[in-house]
């Protein structure tokens, strides 16, 4: 009789720690991330943009959260994805430059999610490197069976799921890169209503240019709308938790690869029904804490290799204060390149350290009609500072604007001595920084890979010794295919774990 009780007891025990664990598996979120590809901050509806229409975003936005200080670590779309997925900076994961990859045994927040028993995809744009592939359990990256935009496989992976885990969906656009490809949704944007941002030339041809570019995030928009409403018809879109963002600025001079707010701010937004999290939240927030923010949602321990920190008490509590400081790095992409960034809440501060050279952009936005327009205003002479700016040579080795009188980062207060107390502060913060994180300046960096002279095809010149700067279609240098020493190698920076100053 006994041992009965104690059979009858153990059993009692077992059926109630399966069903413990049971309820704390159906509890556990399931997480998307939508990843557009090189769309700036301001560039869908919620956040003020009167041309773009991104309906489907604008309503999830009133269910959500909105970032308006939510930072990259760079404007580069491998370095900056891989930087989100091991919540470490650029030089940290040992693939600071675009088209590089980190180590092997890089550890991902992914990878991390599927040992903990989530079913992980990724469908779309992959670019991250083969080192991320044994975090998931399905990858769909090729055009013929993801689509132009990378979208058509979204639908299906929620569907064809399994329904005894919870997920995790990576599911990067390749909306909207250039070049500007076939799209159902061409033409929904007038050239003629859409007013171009002062850094670029109000004519047609830029006016055309960017409403494709509004096409193809229009896509972006509605491939977003078909997820959520099967998530809503799975009933499963209250335990979901939702990011929309970008992972750099808008293929236009002026915005990918800088470290001004149209490079390395990004749209993103929140979206978790089941914990009411709704608003908006001006707090300094990094890329690299996303992971460990999403690892703590699904209750798995953050491990000393993610240099982020969790942002989860400001979701539920927007107005708190999170960072002080939030860093970027712009490294090789396309040409040699070596600078740094560090903004606190009203002020941002850069280092040029390849100061000798434009920053016309990298070269899907030199070889655009935008950039064209730029050129031709610029021999011409009739052309603003602000739209010269990108013809710069030599740059200001220092930059330092004050965020809240100068929202577009085009007052270089470098020289007023009336902040030289900010800007020491910042540049000693920087320093700390780099020092802390291994950061550092290679003298024999990756190289141009591309000759700096403008070139789109149909760019109306005499010769091309009249275009004094830029890149062409085919112009490639001795340099190309050539890579130097990567910023962060001689400092083994892959092996540091520091986190830098808050």
């Amino acid at each position: 009789m006994k041992y009965i009780k104690i059979i009858k007891l153990i059993t009692s025990f077992i059926l109630m720690s399966a069903c413990l664990s049971k309820k704390s598996s159906t509890q556990l979120p399931n997480f998307i991330i939508f990843i557009a590809d090189d769309i700036s901050w301001d560039d869908f509806g919620c956040y003020g943009n009167l041309n773009v229409k991104t309906p489907n975003i604008d309503i999830l936005s009133k269910d959500g959260l909105i970032f308006n200080n939510m930072y990259l670590t760079t404007s580069s779309c491998s370095p900056s994805r891989n930087s989100i997925l091991t919540g470490r900076y650029p030089h940290n994961t040992g693939a600071p430059e675009l088209h590089s990859e980190p180590p092997s045994n890089t550890i991902t927040m992914v990878k991390e999610l599927n040992d903990n028993g989530y079913y992980t995809v990724s469908s779309g744009k992959f670019h991250i490197g083969d080192y991320a592939r044994n975090g998931f359990n399905l990858i769909h990256e090729k055009r013929d069976e993801t689509g132009i935009g990378g979208e058509k496989k979204w639908v299906e992976t929620i569907l064809k799921r399994p329904k005894n885990k919870p997920f995790f969906m990576w599911y990067a656009s390749h909306d909207a890169h250039r070049s500007w490809g076939e799209n159902e949704f061409s033409g929904i944007h007038n050239p003629e209503e859409i007013i171009p941002p002062e850094y670029l030339i109000d004519d047609l041809a830029t006016r055309q240019d960017l409403a494709n570019y509004y096409d193809e995030i229009a896509r972006f928009d509605d491939a977003i709308g078909r997820v959520i409403k099967t998530l809503k018809d799975e009933k499963i879109y209250d335990n979901t938790f939702i990011i929309i963002m970008a992972d750099n600025g808008r293929p236009f001079p002026h915005s990918k690869t800088r470290l001004n707010d149209q490079g390395v701010k990004s749209p993103f937004i929140t979206i978790f029904k089941r914990d009411k999290i709704i608003g908006k939240t001006n707090s300094l927030v990094s890329a690299i804490d996303i992971a460990p923010t999403i690892l703590e949602y699904a209750g798995i321990k953050i491990g000393d290799n993610y240099q982020g920190k969790s942002f989860k008490n400001l979701l539920e509590n927007p107005k708190n204060p999170f960072r002080n400081y939030v860093f970027a790095e712009h490294n090789w992409h396309d040409f040699e390149a070596h600078q740094r960034m560090v903004r606190s809440v009203d002020f941002m501060y850069i280092e040029n350290n390849r100061n000798k050279f434009p920053q016309t952009g990298p070269l899907d936005a030199i070889n655009s009609d935008s950039y064209a327009s730029l050129i031709e205003k610029l021999n011409s002479g009739e052309i603003s500072d602000i739209q010269k700016e990108i013809f710069l040579s030599p740059r200001p080795k220092e930059e330092f604007y004050k965020i809240k009188n100068d929202l577009y980062q085009r007052n270089n207060l470098i020289d007023d001595v009336s902040y030289i107390e900010n800007i020491n502060t910042l540049r000693q913060i920087l320093i700390k920084w780099k020092e802390e994180t291994g950061d550092t300046s290679p003298k024999d960096i990756t190289k141009d890979w591309y000759e700096r002279r403008p070139g789109p095809k149909n760019l109306k010149t005499k010769s091309k010794k009249d275009l004094p700067v830029g890149g062409e279609y085919s112009l490639t240098t001795e340099s190309h295919g050539k890579r130097g020493e990567f910023a962060g190698a001689s400092k083994n920076a892959t092996e540091i774990n520091e986190k830098g100053p808050f």
